[in-house]
């Protein structure tokens, strides 16, 4: 992961693999047939241990607006443990030929968002005029969006930021959620 992380997959040799393991370069050799079956075991390990918090979450039966604090906190989660996983998953799996069929399993977190806004819905506490796919892309989409910004360096990505960006993701997005009686457009509030 740190020699991913640091020099890329793509500029990354076997060999740098080993030293930074501190094993020779043959016994890489011995539990991985390459450099692509290190990046697939990095990214099935990750990915597993990602999705079992954002399915504990969802199965939590809080009310729906935690269960989506529930899945935000998940997927932050991964940035403030390991930070070099998150790295080489954001920069690298999606430009890895070989890895690359598994670009539909980072998307799989939607399907528990959208879950949760479904029933959301049918309990009346989401506005239902809304499309439940949508509005989950566009949550994982905010949630996706910081990440990249804490591994491409645009936000610090500490401990405090994070936490204000779990508390502005789910604030703002389900703000837009929430079944609300709305003024209509052009009213006179101030009457």
């Amino acid at each position: 992961m740190r020699v991913f992380a640091r020099k890329g997959f793509h500029t990354s040799r076997v060999g740098d693999i080993a030293e930074e393991a501190g094993v020779a370069h043959g016994l890489l050799y011995h539990y991985f047939s390459s450099k692509d079956e290190v990046l697939e075991t990095i990214f099935r390990e990750h990915w597993t241990a990602l999705l079992e918090r954002v399915h504990a979450a969802e199965q939590t039966g809080d009310d729906p607006v935690e269960q989506l604090r529930g899945i935000t906190e998940a997927m932050f989660h991964s940035w403030l443990t390991e930070p070099d996983v998150v790295r080489v998953v954001i920069r690298e799996i999606a430009r890895t030929e070989e890895i690359s069929e598994h670009v539909g399993e980072l998307v799989r977190p939607v399907g528990a968002i959208r879950r949760v806004i479904e029933r959301g819905q049918a309990a009346g506490v989401f506005r239902s005029d809304l499309d439940a796919d949508l509005a989950a892309i566009v949550f994982y989409g905010g949630i996706d969006e910081l990440i990249s910004g804490w591994v491409l360096g645009r936000l610090s990505g500490d401990e405090d930021e994070v936490a204000a960006a779990t508390r502005h993701v789910v604030d703002v997005l389900c703000g837009g959620l929430l079944h609300q009686v709305r003024e209509p457009r052009g009213a006179d509030v101030s009457a």
